[in-house]
């Protein structure tokens, strides 16, 4: 839902947009009020607020409210819960097949979802090497985030990662500047510290890059670029597929968008590794 509110946020009037605001900034709450509440709420008019709900293209509040409550319940879903209804295996019998064929398709849904104005948009703050650039994912998607950083830190300076606890995060907040970039991962079921963390980030005027699923992180909020990855793959586990893939998408484009600052850098690592001494046991 909140996709989609993005996708055509830019088609709607003034009034509309408030509506859509005050959605975005309280959700799910807001749209699950009365329209006489999400109104008031948003500071416009019932009319405003179905005029709203048409615009994202919904017959009616009725609507507009059904598929909320089932995006939150899908959002919600727990690996028992997704383990009790996956299917083991598709109907030829091929466990392997199902799953890349689930893969497949949401490398499509996610290229359709991603604007190529939002991905070059991220790629450009990645390749400001006046600014730091950040990294940090959730539980899982953690791995991700520093595989990214280990490729960008080759191709441009001042890459880093927030470490350890998250007691530490303060600590490490002290060093970023305004404008610096911060790439965070986060996807269902979303990590309180990260949403924490994207508003102390947000007060420090840092420049957040958004890589989430396609029911949007609250740090959306928050996000200068936000990226919907398609995730869903039918079984006990989400995927990270599309979200390596994102990955490795951003750091070959940060690459060759400077690729003579990038190529000096790839020639001077290649000149240390081959240089150092042998190993003495």
């Amino acid at each position: 839902m909140k996709e989609q509110v993005h996708a055509v946020l830019g088609q709607m009037t003034g009034a509309e947009r408030k509506v859509a605001h005050a959605f975005l900034a309280n959700y799910p709450s807001s749209g699950l009020s009365t329209v006489a509440e999400f109104a008031a709420l948003a500071g416009t008019s019932a009319p405003t607020v179905l005029r709203f709900v048409s615009r994202l293209g919904f017959s009616g509040y009725p609507e507009f409210q059904r598929l909320l409550r089932t995006e939150i319940q899908a959002e919600l879903l727990s690996p028992l819960e997704k383990g009790d209804t996956s299917p083991a295996r598709s109907s030829d019998g091929s466990a392997l097949g199902s799953y890349f064929a689930r893969a497949t398709a949401n490398i499509q849904a996610t290229l359709d979802a991603i604007p190529e104005s939002e991905f070059e948009a991220a790629c450009a703050l990645l390749s400001d090497h006046k600014s730091a650039c950040y990294m940090l994912g959730g539980r899982f998607s953690d791995a991700i985030a520093r595989y990214m950083a280990a490729h960008l830190r080759i191709v441009r300076p001042n890459v880093r990662r927030f470490q350890d606890q998250t007691s530490t995060w303060d600590d490490q907040l002290l060093d970023v500047r305004a404008g610096d970039v911060v790439v965070l991962f986060d996807i269902r079921r979303y990590q309180r510290d990260l949403v924490h963390l994207s508003e102390l980030l947000c007060e420090r005027k840092a420049r957040i890059v958004l890589i989430t699923d396609t029911w949007l992180s609250p740090i959306s909020h928050y996000a200068r670029v936000v990226l919907p990855c398609a995730i869903d793959s039918c079984r006990t586990w989400d995927s990270g597929v599309v979200l390596m893939a994102l990955a490795e998408a951003i750091v070959d484009r940060v690459t060759h968008r400077d690729w003579d600052a990038a190529r000096s850098r790839i020639q001077a690592l290649e000149h240390i590794h081959w240089n150092k001494p042998p190993a003495t046991e």
